[in-house]
């Protein structure tokens, strides 16, 4: 492990506001900003991912429960994401520490230009020692497009950027076999070294957070899915104790540890696994799920045998085998309404069948990732 490191640290609001929704636990807070810029002035590039905007946007207005419809979540985020940055800028400043606000909607890791612009702006501000605080864009995103929680914001952002490490700050210490607030037996877990465990743990987890958050321990697993398959080492710690940080990037065993995959895809391959919203899905014959998956073949319109989604040409959909499991994601050549007319035909007759001579894959295997991709590492250096 090399010394210096970079690293995605996401603070939910259960952590910031504790018991009293929408006013900040100010000594947590003061705590972790003191831990960050601790790491950042020796040399580690820092990321914060913070929720809150919601939560003090309410006690501004003095709502007394978080808003329901998209309307009124995004008015009330408006009102409170000044003064989140307020509150962060005054305690970074203390510390001497410069800051960014970085505002990100799923539609700016979705289009590959944006994407790669977020990247190069990241890369920036983490040269120049700034700590950028990310937050979705809750005043613009559509439903649609909006990510639904910080959790899969931060696991998105670790993936941009090359992070080495992703801190989840929760209000428990570590993931447990139960819930410990009302099961005395839960046992704790201390690390998982396999996809194959998280998948289990998923289906057993709960639904949502706290009232006043959006995230349970089921978005905090898929998050770490994404990083992890990203190669990006991912920790669920509690969120009033930052110091574990620290702790953990010296080698403790803190918090739950989720092993990085030892061979994440290409650049590329990530931002189309975890950055793009599938809006489809392909289901295929046997025949061509074998060649996906064993012989790294590209999709053709022979192999697909039903449509589901209302897709444009270069949007993401997901492909399935005959039983519906995923087994891929991919870019597709086709809108719905051409990929209707030519699926179960031969590449050949796409010319005749269309009146154009449309590409002769539906998904080319450069723009396709296997649900288990282990492409060879080729560094987190560059976006290919």
């Amino acid at each position: 492990m090399s010394s210096v490191q970079t690293l995605v640290v996401k603070i939910g609001t259960s952590s910031l506001t504790g018991t009293t929704p929408g006013q900040f636990a100010l000594s947590t807070l003061a705590g972790l900003v003191e831990t960050l810029c601790t790491l950042s002035h020796q040399g580690h590039q820092v990321v914060l991912v913070s929720s809150g905007a919601v939560g003090i946007g309410c006690r501004r207005l003095n709502l007394t429960e978080r808003p329901k419809t998209l309307a009124m979540k995004q008015a009330v985020a408006a009102v409170g994401q000044g003064r989140l940055m307020r509150i962060y800028d005054d305690l970074f400043s203390a510390l001497n520490q410069p800051i960014a606000q970085v505002l990100l909607t799923r539609s700016d890791l979705a289009q590959r230009s944006r994407y790669v612009n977020s990247y190069r702006t990241f890369r920036q501000l983490l040269q120049l020692g700034v700590i950028p605080i990310v937050n979705e864009n809750d005043t613009v995103a559509v439903e649609e497009l909006r990510f639904g929680d910080n959790d899969t914001l931060s696991a998105l952002v670790a993936s941009l950027i090359g992070a080495q490490w992703l801190f989840l700050l929760t209000d428990v210490d570590r993931l447990y076999s139960a819930d410990p607030r009302s099961n005395p037996d839960a046992q704790p877990i201390i690390s998982i070294d396999r996809l194959a465990d998280i998948q289990a743990l998923k289906a057993g987890a709960g639904g949502q957070g706290s009232a006043w958050g959006t995230g349970g321990m089921l978005t905090k697993l898929e998050a770490a899915q994404i990083a992890t398959a990203a190669g990006v080492r991912t920790v669920i710690t509690d969120g009033r104790q930052p110091q574990n940080i620290v702790k953990a990037l010296a080698g403790k065993e803190i918090g739950t540890q989720f092993a990085p995959s030892p061979h994440p895809g290409r650049a590329r391959k990530r931002w189309i696994a975890a950055g793009l919203a599938p809006t489809g899905r392909l289901y295929l014959d046997q025949g061509a799920s074998r060649a996906i998956l064993r012989g790294g073949k590209s999709l053709l319109p022979a192999g697909i045998t039903h449509i589901e989604g209302d897709f444009e040409a270069q949007d993401a959909v997901v492909l399935c085998n005959a039983t519906g499991e995923d087994i891929a994601r991919g870019i597709v050549n086709y809108n719905t309404e051409d990929l209707k007319l030519i699926l179960g035909h031969r590449s050949e007759d796409i010319p005749g069948i269309l009146g154009y001579a449309g590409a002769d894959t539906v998904v080319h295997r450069d723009n396709l990732v296997i649900a288990t991709d282990t492409d060879a590492p080729e560094g987190h250096g560059s976006l290919q």
